[in-house]
């Protein structure tokens, strides 16, 4: 097999703050395979096929990506951020483990800086301890699940990142996560609400527990919940490395 497969991470948005490894990859590709706005940011050149698709078929994506390398196409399928967080380097592997003429294939994942650590840079360190990541989208999930990680993460006073934490389809969900923190947490618990980073609606805004609304997130938005220890220095947030 002549083709290869990368699954790319372009990161937060600033283009910027896309790896060297990946950019080259992007100019040796002959097909970019991704989400629809995704696809969008990869400049249209002679020789590259570009294949957007919607968010919701992420498994057809992969097979065809897949399908395309093994005909000795030289293919990247992009995710922003990291593709191995919650994106598509997991849907591609799941793909291929039915398909075991394509285990062959070179394939390749190259790492991109995460929304939620460009978030968490923005603000200063509220994740200098330890934390977790919690995407709170029920699409791949039961909300039963999010629920009981959510609160035992809240127990165990970890520092929180929340990916997809309200759509306008289940705007309630969110409203559910702050009732648990306010449960399990003390109303002093700093939040970060984290919009677009890197990119020109960039818009960044620390409150309490106390004083959090679900409205001041969106799909676009990270939401980064600080540990019991996490304080503010002048205009930053940071989780002192002691437990």
């Amino acid at each position: 097999m002549s083709g290869w497969l990368v699954i790319a991470g372009l990161g937060p948005g600033d283009e910027a703050l896309v790896t060297p490894e990946v950019t080259n990859a992007v100019a040796e590709a002959t097909d970019i395979v991704g989400y629809i706005p995704y696809v969008a940011r990869i400049p249209a050149r002679p020789g590259l096929v570009l294949h957007p698709s919607d968010n919701r078929v992420e498994l057809d994506r992969a097979r065809h990506a897949l399908q395309m390398a093994a005909e000795g196409r030289r293919v990247v399928v992009v995710s922003s951020g990291d593709p191995g967080v919650f994106a598509m380097a997991s849907a591609v592997f799941e793909a291929l483990e039915d398909a075991p003429l394509w285990q062959e294939l070179d394939i390749r994942v190259l790492p991109g800086i995460t929304a939620m650590l460009a978030a968490a840079a923005r603000s200063g360190a509220p994740l200098g301890h330890d934390f977790c990541a919690i995407n709170l989208s029920d699409n791949l999930k039961p909300w039963a699940v999010i629920e009981t990680r959510l609160r035992l993460a809240a127990q165990a006073d970890f520092a929180m990142a929340f990916y997809n934490p309200r759509s306008a389809s289940r705007p309630e969900g969110f409203t559910r996560v702050l009732e648990i923190l306010r449960e399990e947490c003390a109303p002093e618990r700093l939040i970060t609400f984290a919009r677009a980073v890197s990119t020109p609606e960039e818009r960044l805004q620390t409150v309490t527990l106390a004083e959090a609304r679900p409205e001041m997130a969106d799909m676009r938005t990270m939401v980064v919940v600080g540990n019991s220890a996490t304080r503010r220095v002048g205009r930053w947030v940071y989780t002192p490395r002691r437990a």
